[in-house]
This record gives C-alpha cells, structure tokens and sequence, in this order.
C-alpha cells in the first residue's frame, strides 16, 4: 500500500456516511486490541470552541512534561491533523501502515460477519459497516497507544451520546457550550443538544462547562447530578492566570474553560503556573483568529461557521477592538442555518464576497446573495467562482476577514502559504460525508 492508496482507501469508507451508535466502533476497537484501555483521555464535547479547548489543554499539560496526544476533525489541510503527538503529524509511512492495518481489521470483522462487507453502502441492516468517522477514531487510537502517549485531549466529533469516541472513560468531560446546530441529527432545541453532548459525562468522573444557555444548564447540571459528577461552570471573570497571554473573547473563555479543568486534575496531572503560562503563551491553534499578511492586506482567518460562532467573533473583535467593518470573504455549508449565519455575519462586513465551499455540500454563492439581500439590501456583495478570484478581488484592501466553513478556511491556509510543504490539497475532500436516508432514520430512533 502506498501513501495515495492509503488516502484512496479512506475515501472509500465515504460512503458509508455517518451512523451514530457505539457498537460498530467497540467492535473495531476490540480488534485493535482495544487501545483506548492503556490511555488517559480529557473528552471535550461542544457546539464551539471544543478543538481550541483540547488544543489549549494540549500545549499545557506539554509543557508540564506530558506526551501528549491530540485528536480533533476536521482536518483543515492534511488529513494526518486529525491525530498528532506532541503537536507532530504522523509520518506518511505511519499513516498507510495504520490504514492497512484497519482494511486487515474490517475486513476480519467482515469474515465474523459483524458488518456488510466494504463494497456493500446499505446500512439498514445489521450493524452496517464502520464510518470513516469510527475507522479513523480506532486508528488514533492505536497510534496514541503505540506512541506511548500520556495524556489524550479527544473531541467529539458530532453530539457526544453516540458519538465514536465515547468508547472512552475519561479522567475528565468538557462541554464548552450548547447552542443550536445540526438540528436534523441532534435536536432541534438546546435542551435535546445539551442531553446529546452530556452523553459525554462518566459516572464519577468531574465536568467542566462553560454554557450559559439556561435550558442546556439545566440538562447538564441534572445528567452530572445523575451521575455523581462533579460540575464546575465556567463564567467570563478576571482571572490572573490567563492575563498575561492576552487573550480575547472566545479564546479567553476557551482558556478560563482549560484552567477549570487543569485545577479539577490537578491531584492527578500535576501543573504549576508557570508550566500554564508557558502553555498559553505558546498557544497556536490554525483557522481560529489567525492572522496572515500577504501583500499589505492583513488576514484574519477565523472559522466561524454558525451564528453562536459568528457572535462570539464579533464579540472578540468588540474586545480587541478591531471591530471596524472590512471586506468579509465567506462560504458555509447548505445545510447550516443560513439566515442566522447571515444576520451575524453582517455587522463584520462593509462588503461580502461569497464563494462556493469545494465539498458538494456546499450552499450556492448566489443563493447566498439572494438570502442576504432579503434582509441587508443595503451590503455590496460579489459572488466569485473561487476562493483565488475572490482573493484577487480584495487586492489592495488593508484589512480581509476570511470566515465560514472550516473547508473554506483550509483552503484559505493553503492558498495564503501557511500549510505544511507535505500537505495533500486533495485530502481535504476527505471531511466530506453524507447520511444515508436508513442511517438517518435510524439515528433518529435512538
């Protein structure tokens, strides 16, 4: 198997969609040799801010001396993102040996007759074959466990509940918030969101949140108590420890999240404060507030793609005060709340350019055009073929927000000369999934 075959492969798994249930990953995982059992996890669940929470933890419990594993989704350029050691990709030759050894394990569990064989996509009976979701959550873990890590920092990867990697048990849960999004297979209010991304919560195991929707506080707050589960809530405060890296809006809230959690395991992961400082001062995290000068116009590249997202940008921008509307660069998703992604992004903008997301699941430019002009006749807008026309199109500007889908934003890195000189442009398309009607009926009943 070369490298090319390795990502041919996964990109087989496609087809399979996405099918909530935990069965078909422990049954993967036992092949594996159930790697999650030699590993310590902090689980971090969140409609946003929960990759910029592991990362933070990340770089802390490093610098405290720990090897740590990280794995987060979407990948924003190279598929190997999704699980890093000590902030490092795996190698190529890692990636195809681990995916070799996965084909070997489906395909035993094809011969035990656990799931439909690979070239078979109908998943309404039976367990159905693995997603490519639970293959590569099976396959991190395996590399974390070889790679002797310490310490795991593991996001969800939609909801919590029936999420893959809930096959773990955690030292420790984070809920960063709860607000509405991926309505059709979470709920559509924030009470049945908050039960999903609680699904996280271990009995005994403590949990830290920083939501602040009332409705989803109280799910929570009742699934912990349920559960014998130490709460804390995290609230917007001074905090001493988190000044010095001059943190603003999300990310401070992100990093007082990170601190609640590093003092509930302090007895068990040890951290002094100045082992913190160095962790936040060292602190980078691609495609969230991340800045790029090319040509005299400053980038900010921010994957903020809902409406909580979107507030939560202008509220940091509020506070850094760099909140003058510029030339927004935008793309999103068809199936994310448009009109409310709109209405939040048009207090950024003084004009928008809208491009096309390269996944099929993209929303229309010009149908994007037309919802905006619904309801801010009054914003210029430009609709461009592609992310380059449109960089093009805001030469000379001083100041560009690129925002939307994490797609957009990894093609933006790409583009802008920011990715690594190993990275596979092509892999991005690998994020891409759809949901059969049987699986999405199925997720439905549970």
């Amino acid at each position: 198997m070369t490298y090319d075959d390795a990502i041919r492969f996964l990109y087989g798994l496609q087809l399979f969609g996405a099918n909530f249930g935990l069965e078909r990953t422990r049954r993967l995982a036992a092949l594996a040799g159930n790697p999650q059992e030699k590993l310590r996890f902090i689980h971090v669940a969140g409609t946003n801010g929960k990759g910029s929470v592991c990362a933070l933890l990340e770089v802390i419990y490093r610098a405290s001396g720990l090897r740590t594993g990280l794995f987060t989704s979407p990948h924003l350029v190279h598929f190997g993102e999704r699980f890093q050691v000590n902030r490092s990709l795996p190698a190529e030759a890692d990636i195809v040996r681990l995916v070799d050894r996965m084909r070997s394990q489906l395909e035993e569990g094809s011969r035990r007759g656990w799931w439909q064989p690979a070239e078979v996509a109908d998943t309404a009976t039976g367990l159905g074959h693995p997603t490519f979701f639970e293959v590569v959550t099976v396959m991190a873990l395996s590399y974390f466990a070889e790679q002797d890590c310490e310490l795991v920092l593991w996001e969800t990867g939609l909801g919590g509940r029936l999420d893959a990697t809930n096959i773990v048990n955690p030292l420790a849960g984070v809920i960063t918030n709860v607000a509405l999004e991926h309505a059709a297979v979470l709920g559509n209010t924030t009470t049945k969101i908050a039960a999903e991304k609680s699904g996280i919560i271990k009995p005994g195991r403590p949990v830290v949140t920083a939501a602040t929707d009332p409705d989803a506080l109280r799910v929570i707050r009742e699934v912990a108590a349920s559960r014998r589960a130490s709460l804390r809530e995290v609230h917007d405060v001074h905090s001493e420890t988190i000044e010095g890296a001059h943190l603003q809006g999300y990310q401070r809230v992100n990093a007082l999240t990170a601190l609640a959690v590093v003092e509930e395991l302090r007895p068990v992961l040890p951290v002094t404060s100045s082992q913190f400082a160095e962790g936040l001062r060292a602190f980078r995290w691609p495609g969230r507030m991340q800045e790029v000068v090319r040509s005299g116009t400053r980038f900010l590249i921010d994957g903020a793609h809902n409406p909580a997202g979107l507030r939560a940008l202008q509220e940091t921008l509020l506070h850094a005060g760099d909140a003058e509307p510029r030339p927004v660069i935008f793309g999103t998703l068809a199936d994310k709340d448009i009109s409310g992604v709109l209405n939040a992004l048009a207090p950024l903008a003084s004009w928008i350019v809208f491009v096309a997301v390269q996944t099929p699941r993209s929303a229309r430019p010009d149908e994007l055009r037309r919802r905006l002009a619904e309801s801010h006749p009054e914003l210029p807008v430009v609709v461009c073929g592609s992310l380059g026309e449109a960089l093009s199109r805001v030469t000379g500007e001083p100041a560009v927000l690129i925002t939307g889908s994490l797609y957009l934003v990894g093609e933006a890195i790409e583009l802008l000369g920011q990715g690594s000189d190993a990275c596979q442009p092509a892999e991005r398309g690998l994020n891409d999934w759809t949901m059969p009607a049987a699986s999405a009926a199925q997720n439905e009943k549970r």
